[in-house]
């Protein structure tokens, strides 16, 4: 790469650009398979409305027909404004660390390795997690919800109301502590440590979330660009169709070797509501995925994920690199 190439990479101009261009690419991608991916988060989460139809084909049919019966296409959609929120930050974040990351560690074609690869995408993933963590989590709550009002009216809360009770849940008065299955006293400790830090509410699973982007956009990003660089001559403008097709394989790679963390992070996500006093732990997590549905848990709902990430994936890398050319980057 031209020293001066380099130079316009760090420039304010292209870093805007190149994280407009990796934003609307998420949020486009995300939009395409915004009613699979409520439903995933429903499996992933065993929410006891639709257990019954996790684990097949015709399931994840039901599921979202059941849905659309009961709440029609904005029930589809119940939690996607969150996601918008969260994923135009996250991919932009994501896409520009990764332009800079790649200039750093692979200036020219000659000095890209799969090592190195692996390593810019794995950067990127979890600098955009960092700062973008706590819209995932309510995206998460907005569509686990699946519970009507009390005058039978579906209940879709908003991006407001989920903040709210994520806010405050878990806050109750000393002399009215919640009881535990177990009748043992509540852990205080960690219910004291979120009244006096109400942010790390919107933390729950992070740990996992943080250490499972690390296989999932390094293999992505590895993937697609060992992809490129031998299917595509050198000095080739790649066609969408390549991109597309680039992006569906690096996708399917990316999802099965971090699908089991995506679980764990799921229930633990949710933990608030059924454990608002405290952190479900990693080891918890684990054993009662395991205990209810052994090895089989860990990969519940991974056929609606390579249905959701596949095409997901092919849409955000073709648009990335088609609003790159767009905006010269």
């Amino acid at each position: 790469m031209p020293a001066h190439a380099s130079q316009d990479r760090q420039s304010l101009s292209y870093i805007v650009r190149s994280g407009l261009a990796g934003g609307v690419a998420g949020c486009v991608a995300k939009t395409v398979v915004a009613p699979l991916d409520r439903v995933k988060i429903l499996f992933q989460a065993s929410n006891p409305d639709f257990q019954k139809y996790a684990g097949n084909w015709s399931g994840l049919f039901r599921a979202i027909s059941q849905i659309y019966g009961e709440n029609g296409v904005r029930g589809l959609l119940q939690g996607h404004s969150a996601t918008l929120l969260r994923i135009f930050p996250y991919a932009a974040i994501k896409f520009m660390a990764y332009d800079q990351i790649e200039g750093l560690l692979m200036p020219t074609r000659e000095s890209q390795t799969n090592a190195r690869r692996f390593t810019a995408g794995a950067l990127s993933g979890m600098v955009s997690v960092l700062f973008t963590y706590p819209l995932e989590i309510i995206r998460v709550r907005m569509a686990y919800n699946t519970r009507s009002t009390p005058d039978g009216l579906p209940s879709r809360p908003s991006f407001p109301s989920a903040l709210r009770h994520i806010y405050h849940e878990g806050t109750y008065p000393a002399t009215s502590p919640p009881p535990t299955p177990s009748g043992s006293a509540p852990p205080r400790a960690q219910n004291q440590l979120f009244q006096r830090f109400p942010i790390l509410k919107f933390y729950r699973g992070f740990t996992v979330t943080i250490i499972g982007i690390v296989p999932y956009a390094g293999t992505s990003f590895l993937a697609w660009g060992f992809l490129r660089t031998r299917l595509l001559p050198s000095g080739a403008k790649p066609s969408p169709l390549a991109d597309l097709s680039s992006g569906a394989v690096a996708g399917a790679l990316a999802q099965t070797v971090s699908y089991p963390f995506e679980v764990v992070r799921r229930r633990m996500q949710v933990g608030g509501l059924t454990r608002p006093d405290r952190w479900l732990r990693w080891a918890e997590t684990v054993r009662a995925i395991w205990a209810a549905r052994g090895w089989r848990g860990f990969y519940i709902g991974l056929s609606i994920g390579y249905l959701k990430v596949v095409p997901m994936t092919a849409v955000s890398y073709a648009v990335w690199q088609w609003e790159r050319g767009l905006l010269g980057l």
